[in-house]
């Protein structure tokens, strides 16, 4: 019988195997090769510790007997996916060892991957374990006394140690959060790149007394998930950095360990660390290899040529970005194009005069952010700034409670999201006094206000001073800062926005609509969407619905995607293709023939149930009519990628775009189409 939906976390693995196909595609340069694994090796890293406990956990309710509908296909998911990771682990290996290591050396790079110290770097490498790495370095025994507890993701050695008669077992930590992870050593031509983990297994017998007999590399990947109950009687950011405090101490998900543990030293682990029998993976010897990002060597001739960020020519710098924004609309893409303007946005909010209120909502911020500065700054100007800090935005919440203490502190007003209700939204609103009058400027974006990841992250933001679309933002705003869930979909009444809550997926479903019946008349009806990620089984039969009344129906998934094309009678008509490339494409475009005149949305929301039904999201139409058709130009170039997008067909299989045109690298055109522009 044919399925419906795919599996969402074998889609996913599917998508993390096409990273991996980029690190073994030999016309990539060779350091974006490397650069490929690391990503491939952060990927899984998250996997393990956000899915597999929803896996394994749905397993152990098959093997209950339970009958919830569903489990026994997701506990078949949960082998699948282990017997899929495991070959693309094997794969990885074979990449690393027999096509990175030896080009490696063909360019007289010498990366030391399980290989002896050679005798002329011995000295500078001891000199290094001396003077920095010793002082990092904390050994434990491993007893029921000792408490040891490996913290989440952190390197460790396991060593066997006779001492006294006794054999005793050791633990290390490989100190890679406070050192580089690899040490670089000159020595004529070559250049030898040695692991942090192997500057210490050399100097072993410089921490232990005894005669050390075995050393083996492990770490501990735990669940990721915050359970953070909302408490409206305290500060929520109080709440959450209690539940960060228990997050390393959170069911472990895997214990990764070097080949060749002694069974007897693994028994005593599992037992001490109660570690399940599924959780026990053997790895390689080194750990952690999204650590190859931060790979020493810089070579231009190993690396693809640069693209410098260009400079939007639209955007003049002798007047104010404001006053440009209120003359017409503006579109940015970056990181083809500088992000420059996003921060001269909110700096000049922060220092104009005539600035009386700023909105903005946080869901990831750089570590550094001059965003969150220059709020900081506008509230110390006196300007009222709201700021919807999301607390719970996975891995970042420890970054957004510093930014948050730092914002209260400046006298910024800050909203914090409900329960199970993140605030998702990338939105900004500044409202300048003129005369009587009050004046909008907006920001509407598909990615994060973060100047870091604008740098390789695909997103468009889109500068407007378009009144009707504003009030609406600002109604959502005053919404938020009540702290409550939507207790009916037309509490405010959105006619421009789409929101999740109260009509995104509604008003999604009539465009679908729309189209549906345009095809039933004999007309041309067509849909392209772009996004990330593709879940939420009520779009994903409407689609299936559009196909089958003849709705041509093109989609970019990078991700996930749930969704099963090409099955005659029930998406005929959908292709779906994803593109890797050296960017992550992020941005999310909605687009609807409309009989020629075609609806074109943007935003934050992907087709997910967390987006659809757990979080505040805020997709928007674009008006302008060049920015219109810019944005079909771009998208069409992605729908027309044959170089870096892949098919996904009706078995979840990554099947390269073979066609007879001229060839399309969507990136690169999209950078060569932009910079073509007036003022590039």
């Amino acid at each position: 019988m044919q399925p419906q939906f795919f599996n969402r976390d074998l889609s996913w693995l599917t998508f993390n195997g096409r990273v991996l196909q980029e690190a073994e595609n030999p016309a990539v340069p060779l350091l974006d090769r490397i650069s490929f694994l690391s990503i491939y090796s952060s990927n899984l890293d998250e996997f393990y510790r956000v899915r597999m406990p929803v896996l394994r956990a749905l397993e152990k309710l098959h093997n209950r007997n339970h009958k919830a509908v569903n489990i026994e296909v997701q506990a078949n998911a949960y082998l699948q996916a282990q017997n899929l990771i495991q070959v693309q682990q094997e794969r990885y290996g074979q990449i690393l060892r027999e096509e990175i290591l030896p080009q490696l050396q063909q360019n007289h790079i010498q990366l030391l991957y399980n290989l002896p110290l050679p005798q002329e770097i011995r000295q500078d490498v001891t000199d290094y374990f001396l003077g920095e790495v010793l002082a990092f370095l904390q050994p434990v025994e491993i007893t029921d006394e000792s408490r040891f507890f490996p913290e989440n993701n952190k390197l460790y050695f396991l060593v066997l140690l006779q001492q006294d008669g006794k054999e005793k077992l050791m633990a290390v930590n490989i100190p890679s959060d406070e050192l580089p992870r690899f040490h670089t050593v000159g020595a004529g031509e070559e250049t030898y790149i040695v692991f942090l983990d192997d500057v210490i297994r050399y100097h072993l017998d410089k921490i232990f007394t005894g005669t050390v007999t075995g050393c083996y590399s492990f770490k501990v990947t735990r669940d990721a998930d915050l359970d953070i109950q909302d408490e409206y009687n305290v500060d929520l950011a109080e709440a959450v950095e209690r539940q960060l405090n228990k997050r390393d101490f959170g069911l472990a998900t895997r214990f990764l360990y070097q080949p060749g543990l002694p069974l007897r030293a693994l028994n005593i682990i599992a037992q001490l660390f109660n570690l399940k029998d599924g959780s026990l993976v053997a790895g390689g010897m080194y750990h952690n290899l999204r650590d190859l990002s931060s790979f020493p060597v810089k070579n231009p001739a190993l690396s693809a040529p640069k693209w410098p960020a260009l400079r939007p020519g639209a955007l003049k710098l002798e007047q104010s970005l404001l006053d440009s924004i209120g003359e017409r609309d503006f579109i940015l893409h970056p990181p083809y194009q500088d992000y420059h303007a996003v921060l001269r946005f909110f700096n000049e909010a922060a220092i104009r005069p005539d600035v009386q209120e700023i909105y903005v909502t946080l869901y990831r911020v750089a570590s550094d952010s001059k965003i969150v500065n220059a709020l900081i700054s506008a509230a110390k100007n006196g300007k009222q700034v709201h700021v919807m800090i999301e607390l719970k935005a996975r891995f970042d919440e420890a970054n957004n409670v510093k930014w948050a203490k730092k914002l209260k502190a400046a006298g910024a007003k800050l909203i914090y999201s409900v329960t199970a209700l993140k605030v998702h939204a990338k939105i900004a609103l500044v409202k300048l006094a003129s005369g009587e009058r009050t004046q909008y400027r907006g920001l509407l974006a598909t990615g994060n206000f973060n100047e870091n990841t604008a740098r390789f992250y695909t997103d468009h933001v889109l500068f407007t001073a378009r009144h009707h679309l504003l009030r609406e933002m600002e109604l959502l705003f005053l919404f938020l800062a009540r702290r409550e869930k939507p207790s009916a979909a037309d509490l405010i009444p959105f006619q421009h926005l789409l929101v999740a809550q109260f009509n995104l997926q509604k008003r999604f479903l009539e465009l679908i609509d729309e189209e549906i019946a345009l095809a039933r008349q004999g007309k041309p009806a067509y849909i392209h969407i772009k996004m990330n990620n593709l879940e939420e089984e009520v779009l994903i039969n409407k689609l299936y619905e559009a196909s089958q009344a003849g709705v041509k129906i093109k989609m970019l998934v990078r991700s996930i995607c749930r969704l099963i094309p090409g099955v005659p009678g029930m998406s005929e008509n959908i292709t779906v293709t994803r593109i890797i490339d050296r960017y992550l494409e992020h941005g999310r475009i909605f687009v609807f023939g409309n009989q020629g005149e075609p609806k074109i949305y943007m935003g934050s929301a992907d087709w997910m149930n967390r987006n659809v039904y757990h979080r505040i999201e805020v997709c928007f139409p674009v008006e302008d009519t060049n920015i219109r058709e810019e944005m079909l130009q771009l998208l069409d170039l992605q729908l027309r990628d044959n170089q870096q997008a892949v098919r996904i067909d009706e078995q979840l299989n990554n099947i390269p775009v073979e066609d007879n045109n001229a060839p399309v690298r969507s990136q690169q055109q999209i950078y060569e189409l932009l910079k073509s522009k007036p003022g590039n």
